[in-house]
């Protein structure tokens, strides 16, 4: 499973950064850039890819003991209504999510998938600001008015999954 989900997780990440990458290539040639805008904010790399957890203390040990996997200690986010748990992989990240209160996005997601499984990519982003201003006019619906500070302390929107493939996608600043 954890192989089908990277599969998944980086084509969706190539399929993204290719077509920036397209977009942003034909626009600085002469004959295109008059018909294309130029993209005002690029995306980063792959920074981690969460999963929703029931047993957050059997999840992380299987990544530290079994696994031998560096694990973060667990951090409580409140804003967000999780608990969160980084797995370090070297090129990126798993974070386990748990979670934080009755309320939180992650016991609803627990409530239709009882053993969990991935809840959302995040990608890094050098303008969380104006990206959110060109996916709103792009008709990428975002589910935040504005920036929330993430796991991390830097500045994170959700991208609706129906708006992305089936897939929940975080923009974090870079």
């Amino acid at each position: 499973m954890a192989a089908s989900l990277g599969r998944a997780a980086a084509g969706l990440l190539t399929r993204l950064q290719t077509s920036a990458l397209t977009i942003r290539t034909l626009s600085s040639s002469n004959s295109f850039s008059q018909n294309l805008p130029s993209c005002l904010w690029k995306l980063g790399r792959l920074n981690h890819v969460a999963i929703a957890v029931p047993d957050l203390e059997k999840a992380q040990s299987l990544y530290k003991d079994v696994l031998g996997a560096q694990v973060s200690e667990t951090v409580a986010l409140p804003e967000h209504g999780v608990y969160t748990v980084f797995v370090e992989l070297g090129n990126t990240k798993l974070e386990l999510l748990h979670p934080l209160g009755e309320k939180s996005p992650i016991a609803s997601f627990l409530q239709k998938n009882k053993t969990g499984g991935m809840h959302h990519i995040c990608i890094e982003v050098d303008d969380i600001k104006a990206a959110m201003t060109e996916l709103k006019k792009k008709k990428i619906r975002i589910l935040s008015e504005e920036p929330k500070i993430g796991a991390h302390g830097k500045p994170v929107i959700f991208l609706h999954p129906k708006d992305c493939h089936g897939v929940l996608v975080e923009l974090e600043q870079a």
